[in-house]
């Protein structure tokens, strides 16, 4: 360790468990906070989801990732999504309480979507480890804009209840972003038990030194992500088809899993645009970083409804810290916490208009880099390099650890 890190003195090492029902190798929010862990010399497990061909147990970055489960993400049903957040639920508590029993966790970290996960820790905070609960997405705007379902509706009010109890029972609630934030502590959680971490980019995995010169000849914008209907990839596609008779050699990148994937798979046929806009598999963290950097253009398309409207989106800042130029919907966190100096906004929803900002893009290539240094150095002065401190606090408060952060050169 060097003079920067975090040192547990009483009690080495630390040992914790982020449970999530996430793709470990894609999902940059688990990933940073377990291998920030490794880095301060703990012991970290990950149980998480299991892709096809890949082993059930591996060592990546010195945090041992644990697949207990195979998942595919094609849920278009209410009741198939459910019953499998359900198997991994009974699946992680066995294997948590497990691996507790014979060794036990300091702190065990539990990623939502689903809430409730956090009572797969139940043998291990009887036990003595702390638990905290990270809410990636909240619950019950997400599933009412996945499924189409009224807020008003007996299940919505379920779904509050469950955040609320599922708050209650752990030891600490993180959110991801400040609005979030505000709408969580207004009905389910005290101010006091909550931090907001918003999905700072990590500058080893996301930096502008993988931009190593565009080799190819065409304009490349790209979208990597969830493919989800809040997330709004039909009005990307639907705006390129517009984009394109103007500006000829463009083409379209998204790389995704989703609910969303055959009907965009659809819409990119009758449009005619095969040859313009391809749908790629996800890949690895820190193999997709490296094809962002030599994209031109980074597109994040949400919808500005009650859940996509307010869910704060990690690739804004990725690519920002690669050194691109980004065009966002005009949602209500990003003008939170951004501005036009550092990207484009088009209004969120209309085709049209992202159409007349993706060609501004193309045709502004001076704008573009005025853009994107701006953001790059926006993006460092809010990565997780410089935010970290405040998760490693968190973990030597709730672990009632002796501590020292010693911050040099600051």
């Amino acid at each position: 360790m060097n003079d920067n890190n975090l040192k547990f003195n009483n009690k080495l090492p630390l040992k914790a468990c982020m449970l999530a029902y996430t793709f470990y190798e894609t999902d940059g929010r688990v990933m940073r906070y377990a291998e920030t862990l490794v880095q301060e010399g703990c012991i970290v497990e990950a149980i998480v989801l299991r892709r096809d061909m890949q082993p059930e147990e591996e060592l990546v970055n010195g945090v041992k990732v644990l697949r207990i489960q195979r998942r595919v993400k094609n849920e278009s049903r209410k009741f198939s999504y459910l019953a499998r957040i359900l198997k991994f639920f009974f699946h992680s508590m066995m294997e948590i309480t497990r691996r507790h029993l014979k060794e036990p966790y300091d702190i065990i970290h539990v990623h939502s979507v689903p809430d409730f996960e956090v009572f797969a820790a139940f043998v291990p905070k009887l036990l003595g480890a702390k638990v905290i609960l990270d809410i990636h997405d909240i619950v019950p705007e997400f599933y009412s804009a996945k499924f189409k379902v009224g807020q008003d509706s007996l299940v919505f009010l379920v779904l509050k209840f469950v955040e609320k109890l599922s708050a209650a029972f752990a030891d600490h609630v993180i959110i991801a972003n400040d609005l979030w934030l505000e709408k969580i502590t207004a009905r389910s959680v005290p101010k006091d038990k909550c931090s907001s971490f918003i999905n700072y980019p990590d500058l080893s995995i996301f930096n502008s030194d993988l931009n190593t010169g565009k080799t190819h000849s065409q304009f490349i914008m790209i979208y990597p992500g969830t493919l989800n209907w809040h997330q709004g990839l039909d009005i990307a596609i639907n705006a390129f088809a517009i984009a394109k008779e103007k500006a000829p050699n463009i083409e379209l990148h998204i790389y995704g899993e989703g609910s969303a994937k055959s009907e965009l798979q659809k819409q990119i046929v009758d449009l005619q645009l095969s040859d313009k806009v391809f749908l790629r598999s996800p890949l690895p963290l820190r193999n997709i970083a490296v094809v962002m950097a030599n994209a031109d253009l980074g597109i994040v398309p949400k919808r500005n409804d009650s859940f996509g409207g307010d869910a704060f989106s990690t690739k804004i800042l990725e690519f920002m810290a690669l050194g691109l130029p980004v065009v966002v919907a005009g949602t209500r966190v990003d003008q939170y916490y951004f501005n036009e100096t550092l990207l484009r906004f088009f209004k969120a929803g209309d085709v049209n208009d992202l159409a007349r900002v993706m060609l501004d893009a193309y045709f502004n290539r001076e704008l573009n880099n005025q853009l994107a240094s701006r953001a790059l150095t926006f993006a460092y002065q809010h990565s997780w390099d410089t935010k970290k401190y405040d998760y490693l606090n968190l973990i030597n408060q709730l672990t009632q650890r002796s501590k020292k952060v010693l911050y040099a050169n600051r």
